[in-house]
């Protein structure tokens, strides 16, 4: 059986920026992100500074989680 694939970390960013109830602009102006940076990360045309990221992941109260991968039945 195949295994699903992982949605990456910017697709689910992107996700929490869409779900989160609160416009591109006030999470701009909250975070102090350029609004038009925040709009392209959003419609996948570029990627923000990892600073940014991080800020962004603390205002949307984000975290990361690892899952361990599934051992091998019959190895």
């Amino acid at each position: 059986m195949k295994r699903k694939r992982s949605m990456r970390v910017t697709d689910q960013v992107r996700q929490a920026v869409l779900n989160c109830g609160k416009t591109r602009y006030q999470i701009a102006k909250a975070t102090g992100i350029a609004p038009p940076t925040l709009c392209r990360l959003v419609s996948g045309e570029r990627f923000i500074s990892p600073t940014a990221f991080d800020t962004l992941g603390e205002y949307l109260r984000l975290r990361i989680v690892v899952d361990k991968p599934r051992a091998k039945k019959g190895r």
